[in-house]
């Protein structure tokens, strides 16, 4: 038994304090937005006035915003959304760009040659200018966010994906699998893609940091998720006309978008120590 639990202690796994923490942050992350609301059923939207930019204290932890709502709850609500909207405009474009990056390592040719020009057409513009001008030229709303963080973050896992499989392809097992006949599609998913996915899943904890920061930004400029529904970033923005006289409408959201960033930096930097092969 104890030989088990030195090996256990000494193990990779155990000592890969990034990813234990990152785990331990996203369970409570969890927990706040999901399980808390579910135990108290506090209505956000319900408007008093008499209450109006409270100060934080022993009733109103986070105090209170100009309508009266409490910036506690609101904010709990808007990290539920948040993450939501995070975790759609992530997957999509881990899928789609995966799938794009895989076959157009495999297959070569034309049709590579036409999705990295596409590739480099959408690298050649900033990412916060692409995703702010098809948000804004199509109308804030959550489908137009997801397409838009589809059209434009795609390209990282294409090129991620796409250039390890140029290197899988030409491996041994690879070619054997070609000369046993197995088909395309055997060779690309159960032979090509387990092999080339890891990077992608490193670069999608990444991508979460920066994802949830687009989304609050789209919503600190009034393009994201639309009042009264809470969004971090918008309870932000509602904030900033009262920084000084009721700091805690931003400073709280803002704390928020923080502990969500670091999480996740955890997560991936994690991730990465664990699957990364020892050289």
């Amino acid at each position: 038994m104890s030989t088990i639990s030195t090996t256990w202690r000494s193990s990779r796994l155990a000592q890969n304090y990034s990813l234990w923490i990152g785990l331990v942050l996203l369970l409570a992350l969890i927990l706040v937005a999901y399980v808390v609301p579910a135990i108290f059923r506090i209505d956000t939207s319900e408007i008093n006035f008499d209450s109006a930019l409270q100060g934080p204290n022993l009733q109103y932890l986070f105090g209170t915003d100009d309508l009266g709502r409490q910036v506690l709850w609101r904010a709990i609500e808007a990290l539920k959304t948040d993450l939501e909207i995070v975790a759609v405009c992530v997957l999509i474009p881990f899928v789609t760009g995966s799938l794009i990056g895989l076959l157009s390592g495999y297959l070569g040719g034309w049709f590579d040659t036409l999705v990295m020009r596409i590739v480099d057409i959408v690298w050649a513009f900033p990412f916060y200018v692409l995703v702010i001008a098809i948000v804004g030229s199509l109308g804030p709303s959550t489908q137009n966010m997801y397409l838009a963080f589809t059209l434009v973050v795609w390209v990282s896992f294409a090129r991620i994906v796409r250039g390890e499989v140029l290197l899988v392809k030409t491996t041994e097992y690879v070619q054997s699998a070609r000369v046993m006949g197995y088909s395309h599609l055997r060779i690309l998913f159960l032979h090509i893609l387990p092999n080339v996915i890891t990077p992608a899943i490193v670069f999608m904890m990444a991508d979460v940091v920066l994802t949830i920061l687009a989304v609050t930004s789209l919503g600190f400029l009034g393009l994201g998720i639309q009042p009264p529904t809470p969004e971090l970033g918008v309870m932000i923005s509602e904030g900033r006309n009262y920084i000084f006289d009721a700091w805690w409408m931003s400073v709280f959201p803002g704390v928020m978008i923080i502990y969500i960033g670091v999480t996740f930096s955890l997560l991936g930097d994690g991730i990465d120590n664990q699957l990364r092969v020892k050289s």
